[in-house]
């Protein structure tokens, strides 16, 4: 049985994640850890990483970057694996990480769910088929979501990106732009509103047709599990960054 600590555990998706490794025969939550501690937990709660008395096996962490690396440098004086499903990191941030992979295993993906997972392999297809058309990503999430666009919008624009070549970039804002679009953009819309878990929409434009393929989430219950998934995949690692394709190609 892997016992867990859930970096987060007091936020939303903190809390989902606790209450399914409690439900997992699997799974033992160790401990939680949250900056902000509200209410009474079932389980030892520390916001102070020298306050930790009980060592995990491996660490899931639902947070903010900030408290992502923070843990991180817990996990590699401990020699702890590390499962990270927070997004809206910067490039330093993200480099960061990479070095601390080289310490410790790391799984990193923007998005838990098995079927973004595939939607990513059908865009890597799609993306030379339809080159010549305008590329427009949308997503939608809840009004709580702090990064934009989110990680997953990101990693599918980077996907389509990598997959052409590296010949297009990313366009974040028209709003102060009066020209018209360029053809080796890729459109990044954001919406925010009311509890949307999430939804990703990529629309390839033609000049006579629409091509779309979307993905939406109706629970984050996708993303806690996956998590898990994830934890029981990393515990046997080498030192290294993973995410879902290194998962499901074993």
């Amino acid at each position: 049985m892997l016992e867990v600590m859930v970096n987060g555990c007091n936020g939303k998706m903190g809390q989902i994640v606790c209450d399914l490794v409690e439900q997992n025969e699997n799974f033992i939550l160790k401990c939680g850890f949250d900056k902000s501690i509200t209410g009474e937990f079932a389980f030892p709660v520390f916001h102070k990483i020298e306050d930790i008395t009980e060592k995990p096996d491996v660490i899931i962490d639902f947070s903010v970057p900030i408290a992502t690396l923070h843990i991180l440098e817990y996990a590699v004086k401990e020699h702890i694996p590390v499962v990270i499903a927070t997004t809206g990191f910067s490039n330093e941030e993200e480099r960061l990480i990479e070095e601390y992979s080289k310490q410790i295993p790391i799984f990193k993906s923007a998005n838990m769910s098995y079927d973004i997972m595939i939607m990513k392999k059908l865009v890597q297809w799609l993306a030379p088929l339809l080159k010549d058309t305008d590329i427009e990503i949308t997503e939608t999430h809840h009004n709580r979501k702090i990064d934009s666009p989110s990680g997953t919008a990101q990693m599918l624009a980077d996907t389509i990106n990598s997959t052409l070549h590296n010949t297009l970039h990313c366009e974040y804002n028209r709003h102060n732009k009066r020209e018209k679009r360029d053809k080796n953009e890729i459109g990044m819309n954001s919406i925010r509103g009311g509890n949307i878990v999430g939804e990703h929409t990529i629309q390839f434009f033609g000049e006579f047709e629409t091509f779309e393929l979307k993905h939406t989430s109706y629970s984050r219950n996708v993303f806690a599990e996956g998590s898990l998934k994830a934890a029981k995949f990393l515990i046997n690692m080498p030192n290294g960054l993973y995410n879902m394709e290194d998962m499901f190609s074993i």
